[in-house]
């Protein structure tokens, strides 16, 4: 265990860590499979207890990442529609295109920000905004905020763990991440719960 501890001390302190930060926050923006939650999550339950790494670099590092994976997804839904592909012409899913295309008009700020803290709600809101022509100037505007309040509640959370398990920074990156990835799949269900209720009204 604390070899296993001294490795993660190791990693955190890197400079490297920031880099990864980076293209992991960034890949996550379009590919939600990539966990950035977990490792800023981490990584902020470590420097609860050791110092390291340095959390405002590191949060505003990530917020970057996110902000440029956020307008891959938009750049990406903008090149490929809403009809391009036969699946996308269901009636359910066409509906569900309608329904954030009316969402966005109405409230767009709050969903495209509300969006950043769900893993794949992120990826569906920001290709849906980038398809439905939602004006991109606004909408890189609004990545950046999100981005920011992603990253500052992400550290919140593994400082929060941190502190409680001051002098155990492995289990408290464990606690932070178990914490950070059930919250957001609890999200992201009441959020495809209402999707659908929606959807199937439209």
């Amino acid at each position: 265990m604390d070899l296993l501890s001294d490795l993660v001390l190791q990693v955190v302190s890197s400079p490297w860590l920031y880099l990864a930060m980076f293209a992991v926050a960034l890949i996550d923006g379009f590919f939600p499979p990539v966990p950035s939650e977990s490792v800023l999550v981490a990584a902020a339950a470590v420097a609860a207890s050791t110092g390291r790494p340095d959390l405002v670099a590191l949060g505003l590092v990530a917020a970057a990442g996110a902000a440029v994976g956020d307008n891959i997804a938009f750049a990406i839904g903008r090149r490929t529609g809403t009809t391009r592909f036969a699946w996308m012409r269901r009636p359910r899913v066409a509906g569900s295109f309608a329904w954030a295309g009316a969402a966005l008009d109405r409230r767009g700020a709050g969903l495209i920000l509300g969006a950043r803290f769900i893993p794949v709600g992120r990826v569906a809101v920001n290709l849906s905004a980038g398809a439905l022509a939602y004006p991109w100037r606004r909408f890189a505007l609004l990545s950046v905020a999100a981005g920011l309040c992603w990253a500052a509640y992400s550290i919140a959370i593994g400082l929060l763990a941190g502190a409680w398990l001051k002098d155990q920074p492995l289990l408290s990156a464990g606690i932070g991440i178990v914490f950070a990835v059930g919250l957001g799949l609890l999200v992201d269900r009441l959020v495809t719960a209402r999707a659908r209720r929606v959807a199937a009204s439209v």
